[in-house]
């Protein structure tokens, strides 16, 4: 199907998915809200490692560090760690298809965690909503803030890949939760974020080893 024919609900054609935490730093100047009831913000649990074994584990409870995503009460848990399928390293529409939902998931760890440095090895400087998106994650985590919700994912992709091209374009539906940045007590910075369904044009160029995101923009 040519890229033409990608159409979503014109609803939420305006929406703006990807650059909605720079949106939400650009606006931190309006200070936090103030809570009816302040919260007490436990420790974050340091993740466990559990280490192979020959023989079997006794029995007893698990000690395999849960998950636990991020609420009013604290910061997301031993939260998983995206690992790059060794499909996403080829180079094939399939293989461009699998990076992309690789990176939105990477997107999704760096929301959970504040974490961008994996991210950013996966994006060329040249893609400036890349960096706007880095840059407000790592402004929303700053002094003890930590962001909740926020789960996004790479609904639909639609790529016409021309193995000759030296960069490839798709389509990709991107489908987000609301998004909450929260303070030490559990309140909320600002105004919560709706959730959104949106399209965007994402540019990759394969670099001979894997795939990189050159260019991402927004579809209107």
């Amino acid at each position: 199907m040519p890229l033409r024919s990608f159409a979503f609900s014109r609803t939420f054609r305006g929406q703006v998915t990807l650059g909605l935490l720079l949106v939400l730093f650009l606006s931190g100047c309006e200070g936090p809200s103030t809570p009816s009831t302040p919260l007490t913000t436990p420790s974050t649990t340091t993740a466990t490692t559990v280490s192979g074994s020959a023989s079997p584990a006794p029995a007893g409870p698990s000690t395999a560090a849960e998950y636990k995503p991020a609420d009013a009460k604290g910061k997301a848990q031993n939260v998983p760690v995206p690992v790059m399928p060794e499909l996403a390293k080829e180079n094939s529409k399939a293989g461009l298809e699998a990076f992309i939902r690789y990176w939105y998931s990477q997107l999704g760890y760096s929301y959970e965690t504040g974490s961008t440095e994996q991210l950013a090895s996966l994006s060329e400087p040249t893609c400036a909503l890349c960096a706007s998106l880095r840059k407000g994650i790592e402004a929303s985590w700053q002094d003890g803030r930590w962001i909740a919700g926020a789960a996004i994912s790479a609904a639909t992709i639609e790529a016409n890949f021309v193995p000759t091209a030296s960069t490839q374009i798709a389509v990709v539906q991107v489908i987000q939760e609301p998004i909450e940045i929260r303070v030490p007590n559990g309140s909320v910075y600002q105004k919560p974020t709706a959730a959104t369904n949106s399209a965007s044009r994402a540019e990759l160029k394969y670099n001979g080893q894997r795939w990189v995101l050159a260019d991402l923009g927004l579809i209107r």
